[in-house]
């Protein structure tokens, strides 16, 4: 992706996006750009809810119950780790363990381990183990590539 920076003393800011195709990235740069934030739904105790993917640091399965994790609080869901997988393809998760998928833009810091796994430290502080079977794919999406390569 080129990006072209230009201060002009006076002006507006503005933004122009020149695409071919209409990629994943393009569509997260369109929704950055727009403010958007996809939302899902879920609950906490007996209270429906409404979470802002990007408010999401990881989302795990737990005894057959899919929980969403954000900076204080955990909201259930209905989603099946798979189906969530489906529905935030073109958002920033990744799936980096059998159980649980989370947000790389919440990532604060990588470790690489023995065995070809990472250690991932969330913006919370919490330590999520990435397996050696997502770790390639891990690489390859900061990288710049896609997840599906």
């Amino acid at each position: 992706m080129k990006i072209t920076i230009n201060q002009v003393k006076g002006s507006e800011p503005e933004v122009t996006v020149t695409y071919d195709n209409l990629t994943p990235e393009v569509v997260r740069l369109l929704d950055y750009l727009k403010g958007n934030s996809m939302v899902i739904t879920g609950k906490i105790e007996d209270e429906i809810v409404r979470v802002k993917t990007a408010s999401i640091l990881y989302i795990e399965s737990v005894d057959d119950k899919t929980f969403a994790y954000t900076a204080n609080r955990v909201i259930r869901l209905a989603y099946s780790l798979a189906a969530l997988e489906e529905i935030l393809d073109h958002v920033r998760f990744f799936r980096c363990s059998k159980s649980m998928i989370l947000n790389i833009d919440k990532i604060e810091r990588l470790k690489s381990l023995p065995s070809n796994r990472i250690d991932a430290t969330m913006l919370g502080g919490e330590h999520i183990l990435i397996t050696r079977t997502y770790a390639a794919n891990l690489r390859r999406r900061l990288q710049g590539g896609n997840n599906n390569e």
